[in-house]
């Protein structure tokens, strides 16, 4: 027992950094004495003492904010962190390893009396907020996005976030060591409005060509003493009919044109070569690749244009300056 006790203190300074003394965990962790006393409300329920075991979660709830119901199993190295509004239900089965954050619920679906709730693998990650439902498994070192409501079965190494939870990062094992980072969690609607957008441009590129119709063939003009001697200066033209060409660029996430957020921060011209410098509203944008299909197929619709460069630069946006700029 105490090298149980034992085991539990050391995990909570594993999975909590605020942690900084023993005493600290022993007095101010209310997930830790949530734990321990389900312990022994499991205790009195395995042996036929209902009663006592469910006065005893009663109290704990009280106590700690946490409600366990004395008859979920639950595995080692658990840790609830704050656990303020956390719920567990009867039928819960809770593996090693398992880090849960505040307002989490596992919860059941049924009034018949049979397992109605979750079986919650090894190593898994459950965001803050996050509701799991029914009889379902949640497999080994998956991760569940803040806010999700999963209702379906949840594969060993998937993430899962939204309302229903989907699939939304890889199906792979992860390793031993803890994963603190449940706030870095992928977006599948904005994947999925990213290639409706890709797809988009693509038809309305074939549109545009079908509607040019086949070329046409320009008799050549040969160059006369005055046009040997004076260059061809379109840079300025050009630049300007580009800027405009990119005006058709909308950013998804923002919902306004690339040109006006003020993402495109210079276009070179050589001849019919052009470089197109930008930045991103965010550093980890999800959508730089469709936006520099979109910059890149944009530029070179301009007449005389014949290959674009785009060039993401690692410069800060600010929405504030945007804003100042703006007045919107």
């Amino acid at each position: 027992m105490f090298e149980m006790i034992k085991e539990d203190i050391q995990t909570v300074f594993n999975k909590d950094p605020a942690a900084k003394t023993i005493w600290e965990v022993l007095t101010c962790y209310p997930g830790l004495h949530a734990l321990w006393l389900h312990r022994i409300a499991h205790f009195l329920w395995q042996h036929k003492l209902l009663f006592l075991g469910r006065l005893l979660s009663h109290v704990n709830r009280f106590l700690t904010g946490i409600e366990i119901h004395p008859g979920a199993r639950i595995g080692r190295r658990f840790f609830i962190d704050h656990g303020m509004g956390v719920v567990i239900g009867e039928t819960s089965e809770i593996g090693d390893d398992v880090l849960m954050y505040t307002g989490a619920v596992l919860g059941g679906t049924t009034l018949e009396k049979k397992k109605r709730h979750p079986t919650i693998g090894n190593n898994v990650v459950i965001g803050t907020g996050a509701t799991v439902l029914g009889a379902i498994t949640v497999g080994d070192n998956a991760k569940i996005g803040g806010g999700a409501v999963v209702v379906n079965p949840v594969p060993p190494g998937a993430t899962v976030v939204g309302v229903p939870a989907r699939i939304a990062g890889p199906k792979k094992p992860a390793g031993p060591e803890i994963d603190l980072e449940h706030g870095k969690l992928p977006d599948p609607v904005l994947k999925a409005i990213s290639e409706v957008l890709d797809r988009q441009s693509k038809l309305e590129e074939r549109v545009r060509e079908l509607e040019m119709g086949p070329p046409r063939a320009v008799p050549l003009a040969l160059p006369t003493e005055e046009t040997r001697m004076v260059p061809l200066r379109r840079g300025g033209e050009m630049e300007t009919r580009i800027r405009e060409a990119l005006k058709e660029v909308i950013d998804p996430e923002v919902g306004i044109n690339v040109v006006d957020l003020g993402l495109i921060k210079e276009i070179a011209v050589n001849g019919g070569a052009v470089e197109v410098r930008m930045v991103l509203t965010t550093p980890a944008c999800p959508l730089v690749g469709h936006l520099v299909e979109q910059v890149r197929r944009k530029a070179k619709s301009v007449d005389g244009v014949e290959n674009v460069e785009v060039t993401i630069l690692d410069e800060p946006w600010s929405w504030e300056r945007f804003v100042n700029r703006t007045g919107k």
